[in-house]
């Protein structure tokens, strides 16, 4: 059963107790993340992930990591466009250890300055590491292509200039202006007493500011661009993107489904196509995102130098079909199958269902229970994915990336 309240600090609280398991996971959710970032502090939201590692007023990196390998705890973090999540897994009688450890590095970060300096230095590498990995990189930007204009198309990890400029005053200045009771869940699943998990953080969290100060943003119609970068690879990589859903978006569903059944998996129509019957790539595949506001559909290959052009027709072959003859119901079961499948799985471990809970109510502000998203997936009909592959199936429409070793008109190719 998931219980959701508010604390009396205005922290919103969703838990899910699982007593037949002897774990729990415990997660610090923060709305905030890149799409909240100017150019000047871009990656300040990542940077900040990192440094809550690096020490407090009471314990150094080292007995933050000592601290959580005594109570057989995994302790990581991450940073997306829209927040930032904070979570300690551990056995269930460690939950006190657990809520402490997480809480004072939330609210106690020392932020030292020569922390600060050796942080900024891994991250660059982080960022080297991410251009050395042009699939990774192909990504990046066509995220950045098809949000122009939006927030959305900010870069979570930051650049060395921005990087550079952000100081310790900066830093405690973003987190008084982002890290609100507001703008805070606490997720956690598992094996747990809740009137004493919301004990734990009732009165950790009452000095942080109340409200998170509301926010306009610009936004500009979207229009296909596109990106060549050149490249001493042995392999060129191509990403072609456009706009898709919304999370709350009603053809949510519908949109994840006809990815999966264009290239979710080995049995999809481009990896068939694409992959073993012209061998045009080794890896191909489509993927679907989507955020509070809006999302997007992209598709990726990698191929030969030589093959760009003719991987981007097999693609548009597949576009083609797809608006000509739609999909058959086995591959619309097979799909619901594959996606209630990867869903279930997920749920298996205390750490999937404290994200499944946390994201939702830090970004919906309500929670869905399993047998409500099973019911989601298994109601979606022919009908509602023959309407929504009509964003997807023009080619035209698509933004484009190319990574490799030869000058490509990318827009030539797929605007003729």
């Amino acid at each position: 059963m998931i219980i959701n309240k508010t604390l009396n600090c205005g922290v919103r609280i969703v838990m899910e107790e699982i007593p037949y398991v002897k774990s729990v996971s415990v997660g610090i959710w923060v709305r905030a993340g890149s799409v909240d970032e100017t150019p000047k502090n871009s990656g300040i939201s990542h940077y900040i992930e990192h440094m809550l590692f690096k020490g407090t007023e009471t314990r150094s990196a080292k007995k933050i990591a000592a601290d959580v390998d005594k109570i057989g705890g995994q302790i990581n973090a991450f940073t997306g466009k829209e927040a930032t999540c904070y979570y300690l897994k551990t056995l269930a009688a460690n939950i006190d250890q657990a809520a402490d450890i997480l809480i004072d590095m939330f609210v106690n970060s020392k932020f030292d300055e020569e922390e600060m300096d050796k942080e900024r230095r891994v991250i660059c590498e982080e960022i080297k590491m991410i251009e050395d990995s042009p699939e990774d990189d192909a990504h990046d930007i066509i995220s950045e292509l098809v949000f122009k204009g939006n927030p959305l198309s900010k870069s979570i990890i930051g650049t060395p200039k921005s990087l550079s400029g952000i100081t310790r005053k900066t830093i405690k200045k973003y987190i008084d202006e982002e890290y609100t009771r507001d703008n805070i869940v606490v997720s956690i699943s598992g094996s747990f007493d809740q009137q004493h998990v919301c004990d734990l953080f009732e009165s950790k969290l009452c000095h942080l500011n109340e409200n998170k100060t509301t926010k306009s943003y610009d936004t500009t119609a979207y229009q296909p661009s596109y990106k060549v970068k050149i490249k001493d690879i042995e392999q060129s990589h191509l990403c072609l993107g456009l706009k898709g859903l919304a999370l709350e978006d009603e053809r949510y569903y519908s949109l994840f489904l006809l990815n999966n059944i264009m290239g979710g998996s080995m049995s999809s129509r481009l990896f068939q196509n694409i992959r073993e019957e012209k061998g045009l790539a080794y890896s191909v595949y489509s993927m679907a995102s989507s955020f509070s506001h809006t999302g997007y559909f992209n598709i990726y290959a990698g191929v030969s130098h030589d093959k760009v052009k003719d991987a981007i027709l097999g693609i548009q072959d597949e576009l083609k079909l797809l608006k000509a003859h739609g999909i058959t119901q086995d591959e619309l079961e097979t799909a619901k199958e594959q996606m209630k499948g990867s869903y279930i799985f997920s749920l298996e471990n205390v750490n999937g269902r404290m994200f499944s809970i946390g994201k939702n109510m830090l970004l919906l502000n309500k929670i869905y229970t399993p047998e409500q998203v099973l019911a989601s997936i298994d109601g979606v009909t022919m009908e509602a994915v023959t309407e929504v592959s009509e964003l997807i199936t023009d080619i035209h429409n698509y933004s484009g990336v190319l990574i490799g070793r030869n000058k490509v008109d990318l827009k030539k190719i797929l605007q003729s």
